[in-house]
């Protein structure tokens, strides 16, 4: 398999520089030169297939000779080795819970994916990596427990200053050793930017081994793939295929899903479920794409101005609008809806939403009014615990703590603040 950058400014690549490079030198995304089709025979008898034999077929074709299957298969079974449940709310909504693994949040699956592929190729190479990722929330925590201690890796995770969650700024600064946090007086926006200069100053990265792990990055971003097919497996109505909804921030999830999609999997639609940073919502009524300054909500992981991984869907489609308005719907929910629905899912169903699995949840449901014969599934992406102090005050009641956060919470937070100045974080990284 050949990756190609969406700005076609760069020669293509396989699996392997992709994952190394992260950003293409044209400053576009790496995209699979073909989308591989799954045989209707697998789809059809999936439920007798394990989650690491589903995972396997799905990433392989992406993989290809890059990596030996006996080792690729490993990789898979770490990434994969907690449970991803379907859980029954209403008669029309369930629930897929990603939050079941180290840090509690669907980043997990990408960021275990892609530290142990990293660690497979650069295991060999005289020069240490250094993994640049900015993050919104639950990519830092992901990214730092899957690279932690790994031998020729150093981590530096960027995040907004005051605008992560409070677990999930313990999940990032706490571990130390190859584990770096930068603390940016800025939006996430800013900090994706400062990322982005950074990989294409030629000087810099001819002094350092520099690549990315948001989810812009390949290895990052395929294997999300993964649960959408594990949901399909638990799906008990096969004749009537699920919508699903996504919380949608940079989009690399929702992303994932449709190229799932294309590839076989039966889905009847797509929706996007968004906060305040309307952007793609907008996009949708409108044709017109326009990037905006980040606005802060109780969903924080959403609060993405310009999301970068909004080009691969338009390249999934080939820039074709109307194919694309056939498969995806897009919506913006308000913070007082969020804690409405994150209330009212709690009193009348007894399920507990975290904030951003509450604005699929919203979503979802406006979506169902309008088609009363579907049935749909929300991905629920954190662990409620991860935003206890926007969850609590909203359901009256405390929510149990599980005891690796308890643990956590009382390790003490390193971190180094800095301007949302990419010449400070060059600095930075030269000092490492």
């Amino acid at each position: 398999m050949q990756y190609y950058s969406t700005n076609h400014q760069s020669p293509k690549v396989d699996f392997k520089q992709a994952t190394i490079n992260g950003q293409a030198p044209d400053k576009g995304l790496y995209f699979p030169e073909q989308i591989p089709l799954l045989s209707k025979e697998f789809i059809e008898n999936i439920a007798n297939y394990s989650n690491e034999e589903i995972a396997y077929e799905v990433i392989k074709p992406y993989v290809s000779d890059a990596i030996p299957e006996q080792e690729l298969r490993k990789i898979v079974n770490e990434t994969i080795n907690f449970n991803i449940p379907l859980i029954k709310v209403t008669d029309a909504i369930f629930s897929l819970e990603l939050y079941h693994g180290p840090t509690l949040a669907f980043k997990d699956i990408g960021a275990r994916f892609m530290s142990r592929c990293l660690g497979y190729f650069v295991k060999n190479l005289s020069k240490k990596v250094t993994v640049l990722v900015a993050t919104s929330g639950d990519t830092g925590g992901a990214v730092a427990n899957g690279f932690f201690d790994v031998d020729g890796v150093d981590v530096v995770i960027l995040y907004p200053s005051g605008k992560v969650s409070s677990v999930q700024e313990k999940q990032l600064t706490t571990l130390g050793k190859n584990i770096h946090a930068l603390e940016v007086a800025g939006t996430f926006d800013d900090c994706q930017q400062m990322v982005k200069q950074v990989f294409t100053d030629a000087a810099l990265n001819k002094k350092l081994f520099l690549t990315s792990a948001n989810s812009i990055n390949v290895a990052r971003w395929l294997p999300q793939q993964f649960y959408y097919f594990f949901a399909y497996k638990q799906w008990l109505l096969k004749n009537n295929p699920p919508v699903i909804a996504v919380p949608s921030g940079n989009f690399g999830n929702i992303c994932a899903g449709i190229l799932a999609y294309v590839s076989g999997l039966p889905v009847k639609h797509f929706i996007a479920a968004c906060n305040a940073n309307d952007i793609v919502p907008s996009f949708m009524q409108t044709e017109k794409y326009e990037p905006k300054k980040a606005i802060a909500t109780i969903s924080n992981a959403m609060d993405v101005g310009n999301p970068s991984n909004f080009i691969r869907i338009l390249e999934i489609f080939q820039h074709q609008f109307i194919d694309l308005k056939k498969v995806l719907s897009s919506y913006s929910i308000s913070d007082e809806e969020t804690k409405s629905t994150l209330q009212k899912v709690y009193q009348t169903e007894g399920y507990l939403l975290d904030p951003h699995g509450a604005v699929g949840y919203y979503a979802l449901q406006q979506y169902l009014q309008n088609n009363p014969t579907e049935k749909g599934i929300v991905l629920e992406t954190a662990h409620p615990v991860k935003f206890y102090d926007v969850v609590e005050p909203v359901i009256g009641e405390a929510v149990p703590i599980p005891v690796t956060v308890q643990q956590q919470l009382r390790l003490e937070k390193k971190s180094t603040k800095i301007a949302a100045e990419v010449d400070l974080l060059k600095q930075f990284l030269l000092s490492l």
